[in-house]
């Protein structure tokens, strides 16, 4: 399964979301501090929504494990947030669930506040920690979703 994990970041370090939406069930389930829950379908079209919106994202894997179905990994992204043009690098543990050679869950795991000090500057510096700030970044990052998978059709 080390082989999915490696193609799921190279996929996102090429900036190829068809890649990534690849290495998914067709009924997966994703779950990180930004988008929440995500199943289905909408795992592949978050991925392919988040390479086509940025370039140049570097992204180093590391401790890559797994044995028998579970698999987890480490891995730092650097980025360019697009919204407000911060520089962001964040540090992500991510835990996989396969199922016939494919990730059937997968969460990723990191610092929301951390994040939002990155990416929203002060107003994440003064507001990351809440659940507020939270939701509305989750809210955001939804109706961006809705709106590419429409934008798809």
């Amino acid at each position: 399964m080390s082989d999915v994990i490696e193609r799921l970041y190279q996929g996102l370090h090429d900036g190829d979301g068809e890649a990534m939406a690849a290495c998914y069930t067709p009924d997966a389930k994703f779950q990180d501090p930004v988008f929440g829950i995500l199943e289905g379908g909408k795992v592949g079209d978050m991925w392919r929504m988040l390479t086509e919106a940025s370039s140049g994202t570097e992204v180093d894997l590391s401790d890559v494990e797994y044995e028998g179905p579970l698999g987890s990994a480490n891995w730092l992204a650097r980025y360019t947030f697009d919204p407000t043009g911060r520089r962001v690098v964040n540090h992500v543990q991510a835990a996989f669930l396969f199922r016939n050679g494919l990730i059937a869950e997968h969460a990723d795991a990191f610092s929301f506040y951390s994040w939002s000090r990155q990416a929203l500057g002060p107003t994440g510096l003064f507001f990351g920690w809440t659940p507020m700030a939270r939701r509305s970044v989750q809210t955001r990052a939804l109706k961006g979703l809705e709106r590419y998978v429409a934008s798809r059709k």
